[in-house]
């Protein structure tokens, strides 16, 4: 486009990272189905592994395919650069490896998803990294739990299973003067809700199974990163700051600016963790996001609608969705995701948990399955299941106490998904 006109969001869903195929002129991007490229030479391929020359070696860390999806990523978020892997907890590995060491810490959000929750306090313990858990809502308590060895924040922009929303530009201002990034997972929100590099986030972590890809056809995890955090001010990042062995003394924040942590990710992150997302699941969602804007407006009418539904309803207790003036919510929600407060939210019944196992088990249009976003609507018990690893006071923080079901509101007639919960409910409550 010209200089003076930059493409609108919904043209950037279709053609950023797309360009007709220089082969063939295929419109659609094609399928790199292929392990590994032919250098054109001796020299060729020794730049390219020198990182003098970018370019593609072998398919676990580079392929054309993944290449358009990371390109489109990081224009939606607007970001210097994306690195995509194989699954949303995959990105959450590869957003911390650069940053942290054996001894370090990062402070997290007590409200996370129970499987980030059960990866931060137990697996991570394992690489000698420590969770710090509190809630971001108290920014004394944040504050109070950063040390010198922490090495990042880390919350989710609108929080799963709750639909809680985080405060991010409070958290940016906490990690600005504590000299550390932002770490924000936008899964829920996706980029056309939220942009949280806008509100100061360093790096945006997605889960692009869900509403990114849209139809649960895929995994795939994304990072991308803002270009705009000084790796080499504090030295607590020598991953980044300090000469690489592995690349004869190179420096990545010298040698690449902005895309620093973009180029390690791939040459150091990818080369050894080995998260590649394969090329069919990268065009898969590249497929989903053409339609994301359409489906997030749909996903997101029919959430109210359900919710205020549900908040009326004599057999339910509370209803967790941002979208309704009764949620504490409600007003962030307007600065932070003034679009819409998305799809997921939780409710409570008054009968309890066996009531709850009851309503699952008798809906006809929902579908109980562990995983959201998708544009059919899912219903799923937390407590019992994606939250099940935790204890119960951990469980209530998340937002996922065991009276408390989850909905994954999909893109149906709403009459329909009201109706079916109607007949569900009245069956659990009997």
């Amino acid at each position: 486009m010209s200089d003076q006109r930059q493409p609108g969001f919904d043209t950037l869903l279709i053609h950023g990272g797309a360009r007709p195929d220089p082969a063939t002129g295929a419109r659609q991007v094609p399928i790199y189905q292929t392990t590994s490229y032919v250098f054109r030479d001796a020299d060729h391929a020794a730049a390219l592994f020198n990182l003098q020359e970018v370019g593609y070696i072998y398919s676990r860390l580079t392929n054309p395919t993944v290449a358009a999806l990371q390109e489109r990523m990081a224009t939606l978020e607007g970001g210097a650069g994306a690195v995509c892997c194989s699954s949303g907890h995959a990105a959450q590995i590869m957003a911390l490896f650069p940053l942290m060491q054996p001894g370090c810490n990062m402070v997290t959000s007590n409200r996370l998803y129970g499987g980030s929750v059960t990866q931060f306090s137990q697996t991570f313990k394992r690489f000698g990294w420590e969770a710090r858990f509190v809630d971001t809502d108290d920014l004394d308590a944040v504050e109070a739990a950063i040390d010198d060895n922490t090495r990042a924040l880390f919350c989710e922009s609108i929080a799963n299973p709750g639909g809680y929303i985080t405060d991010l530009d409070a958290m940016a201002a906490i990690a600005d003067r504590a000299g550390i990034p932002l770490i924000v997972d936008n899964t829920t929100a996706t980029p056309y809700l939220c942009r949280p590099i806008e509100h100061g986030a360093t790096l945006v972590v997605h889960s692009m199974t869900k509403y990114l890809t849209g139809n649960g056809t895929v995994t795939g995890g994304c990072i991308i990163d803002s270009g705009k955090f000084d790796w080499s001010a504090s030295g607590k990042f020598p991953s980044l700051s300090d000469p690489e062995p592995a690349y004869h003394g190179l420096k990545f924040h010298e040698t690449f600016g902005p895309l620093a942590f973009t180029f390690h990710s791939i040459a150091v992150g990818l080369r050894d963790l080995g998260m590649t997302l394969n090329p069919q699941a990268a065009h898969y969602t590249l497929m989903g996001i053409e339609t994301l804007s359409l489906r997030m407006d749909k996903h997101c009418e029919n959430a109210v609608k359900v919710a205020q539904w549900l908040e009326k309803d004599p057999r339910v207790a509370y209803v967790t969705y941002a979208g309704l003036p009764s949620s504490p919510s409600y007003e962030r929600m307007k600065r932070i995701c003034p679009k819409g407060a998305s799809s997921i939210f939780t409710f409570s019944l008054k009968a309890g948990y066996e009531a709850c196992v009851k309503l699952i088990d008798n809906v006809e249009i929902f579908s109980h399955v562990a995983n959201l976003g998708d544009t059919r609507s899912l219903i799923i018990h937390s407590a019992s299941t994606t939250h099940r690893q935790l204890t119960e006071q951990q469980q209530i923080a998340a937002g996922a106490a065991p009276d408390v079901v989850r909905l994954s509101i999909g893109i149906e007639d709403p009459e329909d998904l009201i109706a079916d919960l109607d007949q569900a409910l009245a069956k659990a409550d009997a």
